[in-house]
């Protein structure tokens, strides 16, 4: 029953600052309402057993993320624009989390030892993990190994993520402020200019 309860009070947590963050229009509320989403979000993944994924949840979601979001409140507005709920894609999200909800009855029970991961899956990985990979923590020979494909596709997608928001926080992205009278070309070269000019003068 304590469990229940902690899971429970989680879970009404987690909906209260998702309801909280739609009626949200100041960007910066926004930010540490996902902040907060996240780092609830690893508190439920702790009280699961699922030590691993909430470590990873408030890493990149409570910290990398938050710190990236703010630094991107500079180069835009502090309130959204206002704009009408899309009803197809709101549509879809509730068609969504209904059939998610209903496919909830077919999981087994939770930390059930006859659960099809406990009998099929787990025992080949516990069992092979020192023999055939060589590695005697069955967590490394599974991220490195068994699951290797899908850690490096992980790796590669946070690596692209974290690239986008450099090139767009410096600018590249944007388009030049041009003076008046002023072409791209000409601002292009004029900037080429002012940096020969500058290290000439750093020299």
């Amino acid at each position: 029953m304590g469990m229940f309860a902690v899971n429970a009070f989680l879970i009404f947590l987690l909906v209260i600052i998702a309801v909280v963050a739609l009626n949200v229009h100041r960007l910066f509320a926004l930010v540490m309402l996902s902040g907060a989403f996240s780092l609830t979000a690893a508190a439920q993944f702790v009280v699961l057993d699922a030590v691993d994924v909430a470590f990873t949840e408030a890493a990149v979601g409570a910290g990398i993320s938050t710190v990236l979001a703010l630094a991107t409140l500079s180069l835009v507005p502090r309130e959204e624009k206002p704009h009408a709920i899309a009803p197809l894609p709101a549509l879809i999200a509730v068609a969504t989390g209904a059939l998610l909800m209903v496919s909830i009855g077919d999981l087994p029970q939770f930390g059930a030892a006859d659960a099809p991961v406990h009998i099929h899956v787990a025992p080949d990985y516990i069992s092979g993990s020192e023999k055939l990979i060589g590695v005697p923590n069955v967590v490394t020979s599974v991220l490195a190994s068994y699951r290797g494909y899908d850690t490096l596709g992980e790796t590669v997608v946070i690596f692209t993520a974290a690239i986008a928001v450099l090139l767009i926080l410096a600018g590249w992205t944007r388009a030049p402020h041009l003076r008046d009278g002023e072409t791209e070309n000409t601002h292009i070269a004029q900037n080429a200019q002012d940096r020969e000019d500058g290290q000439k003068d750093a020299g």
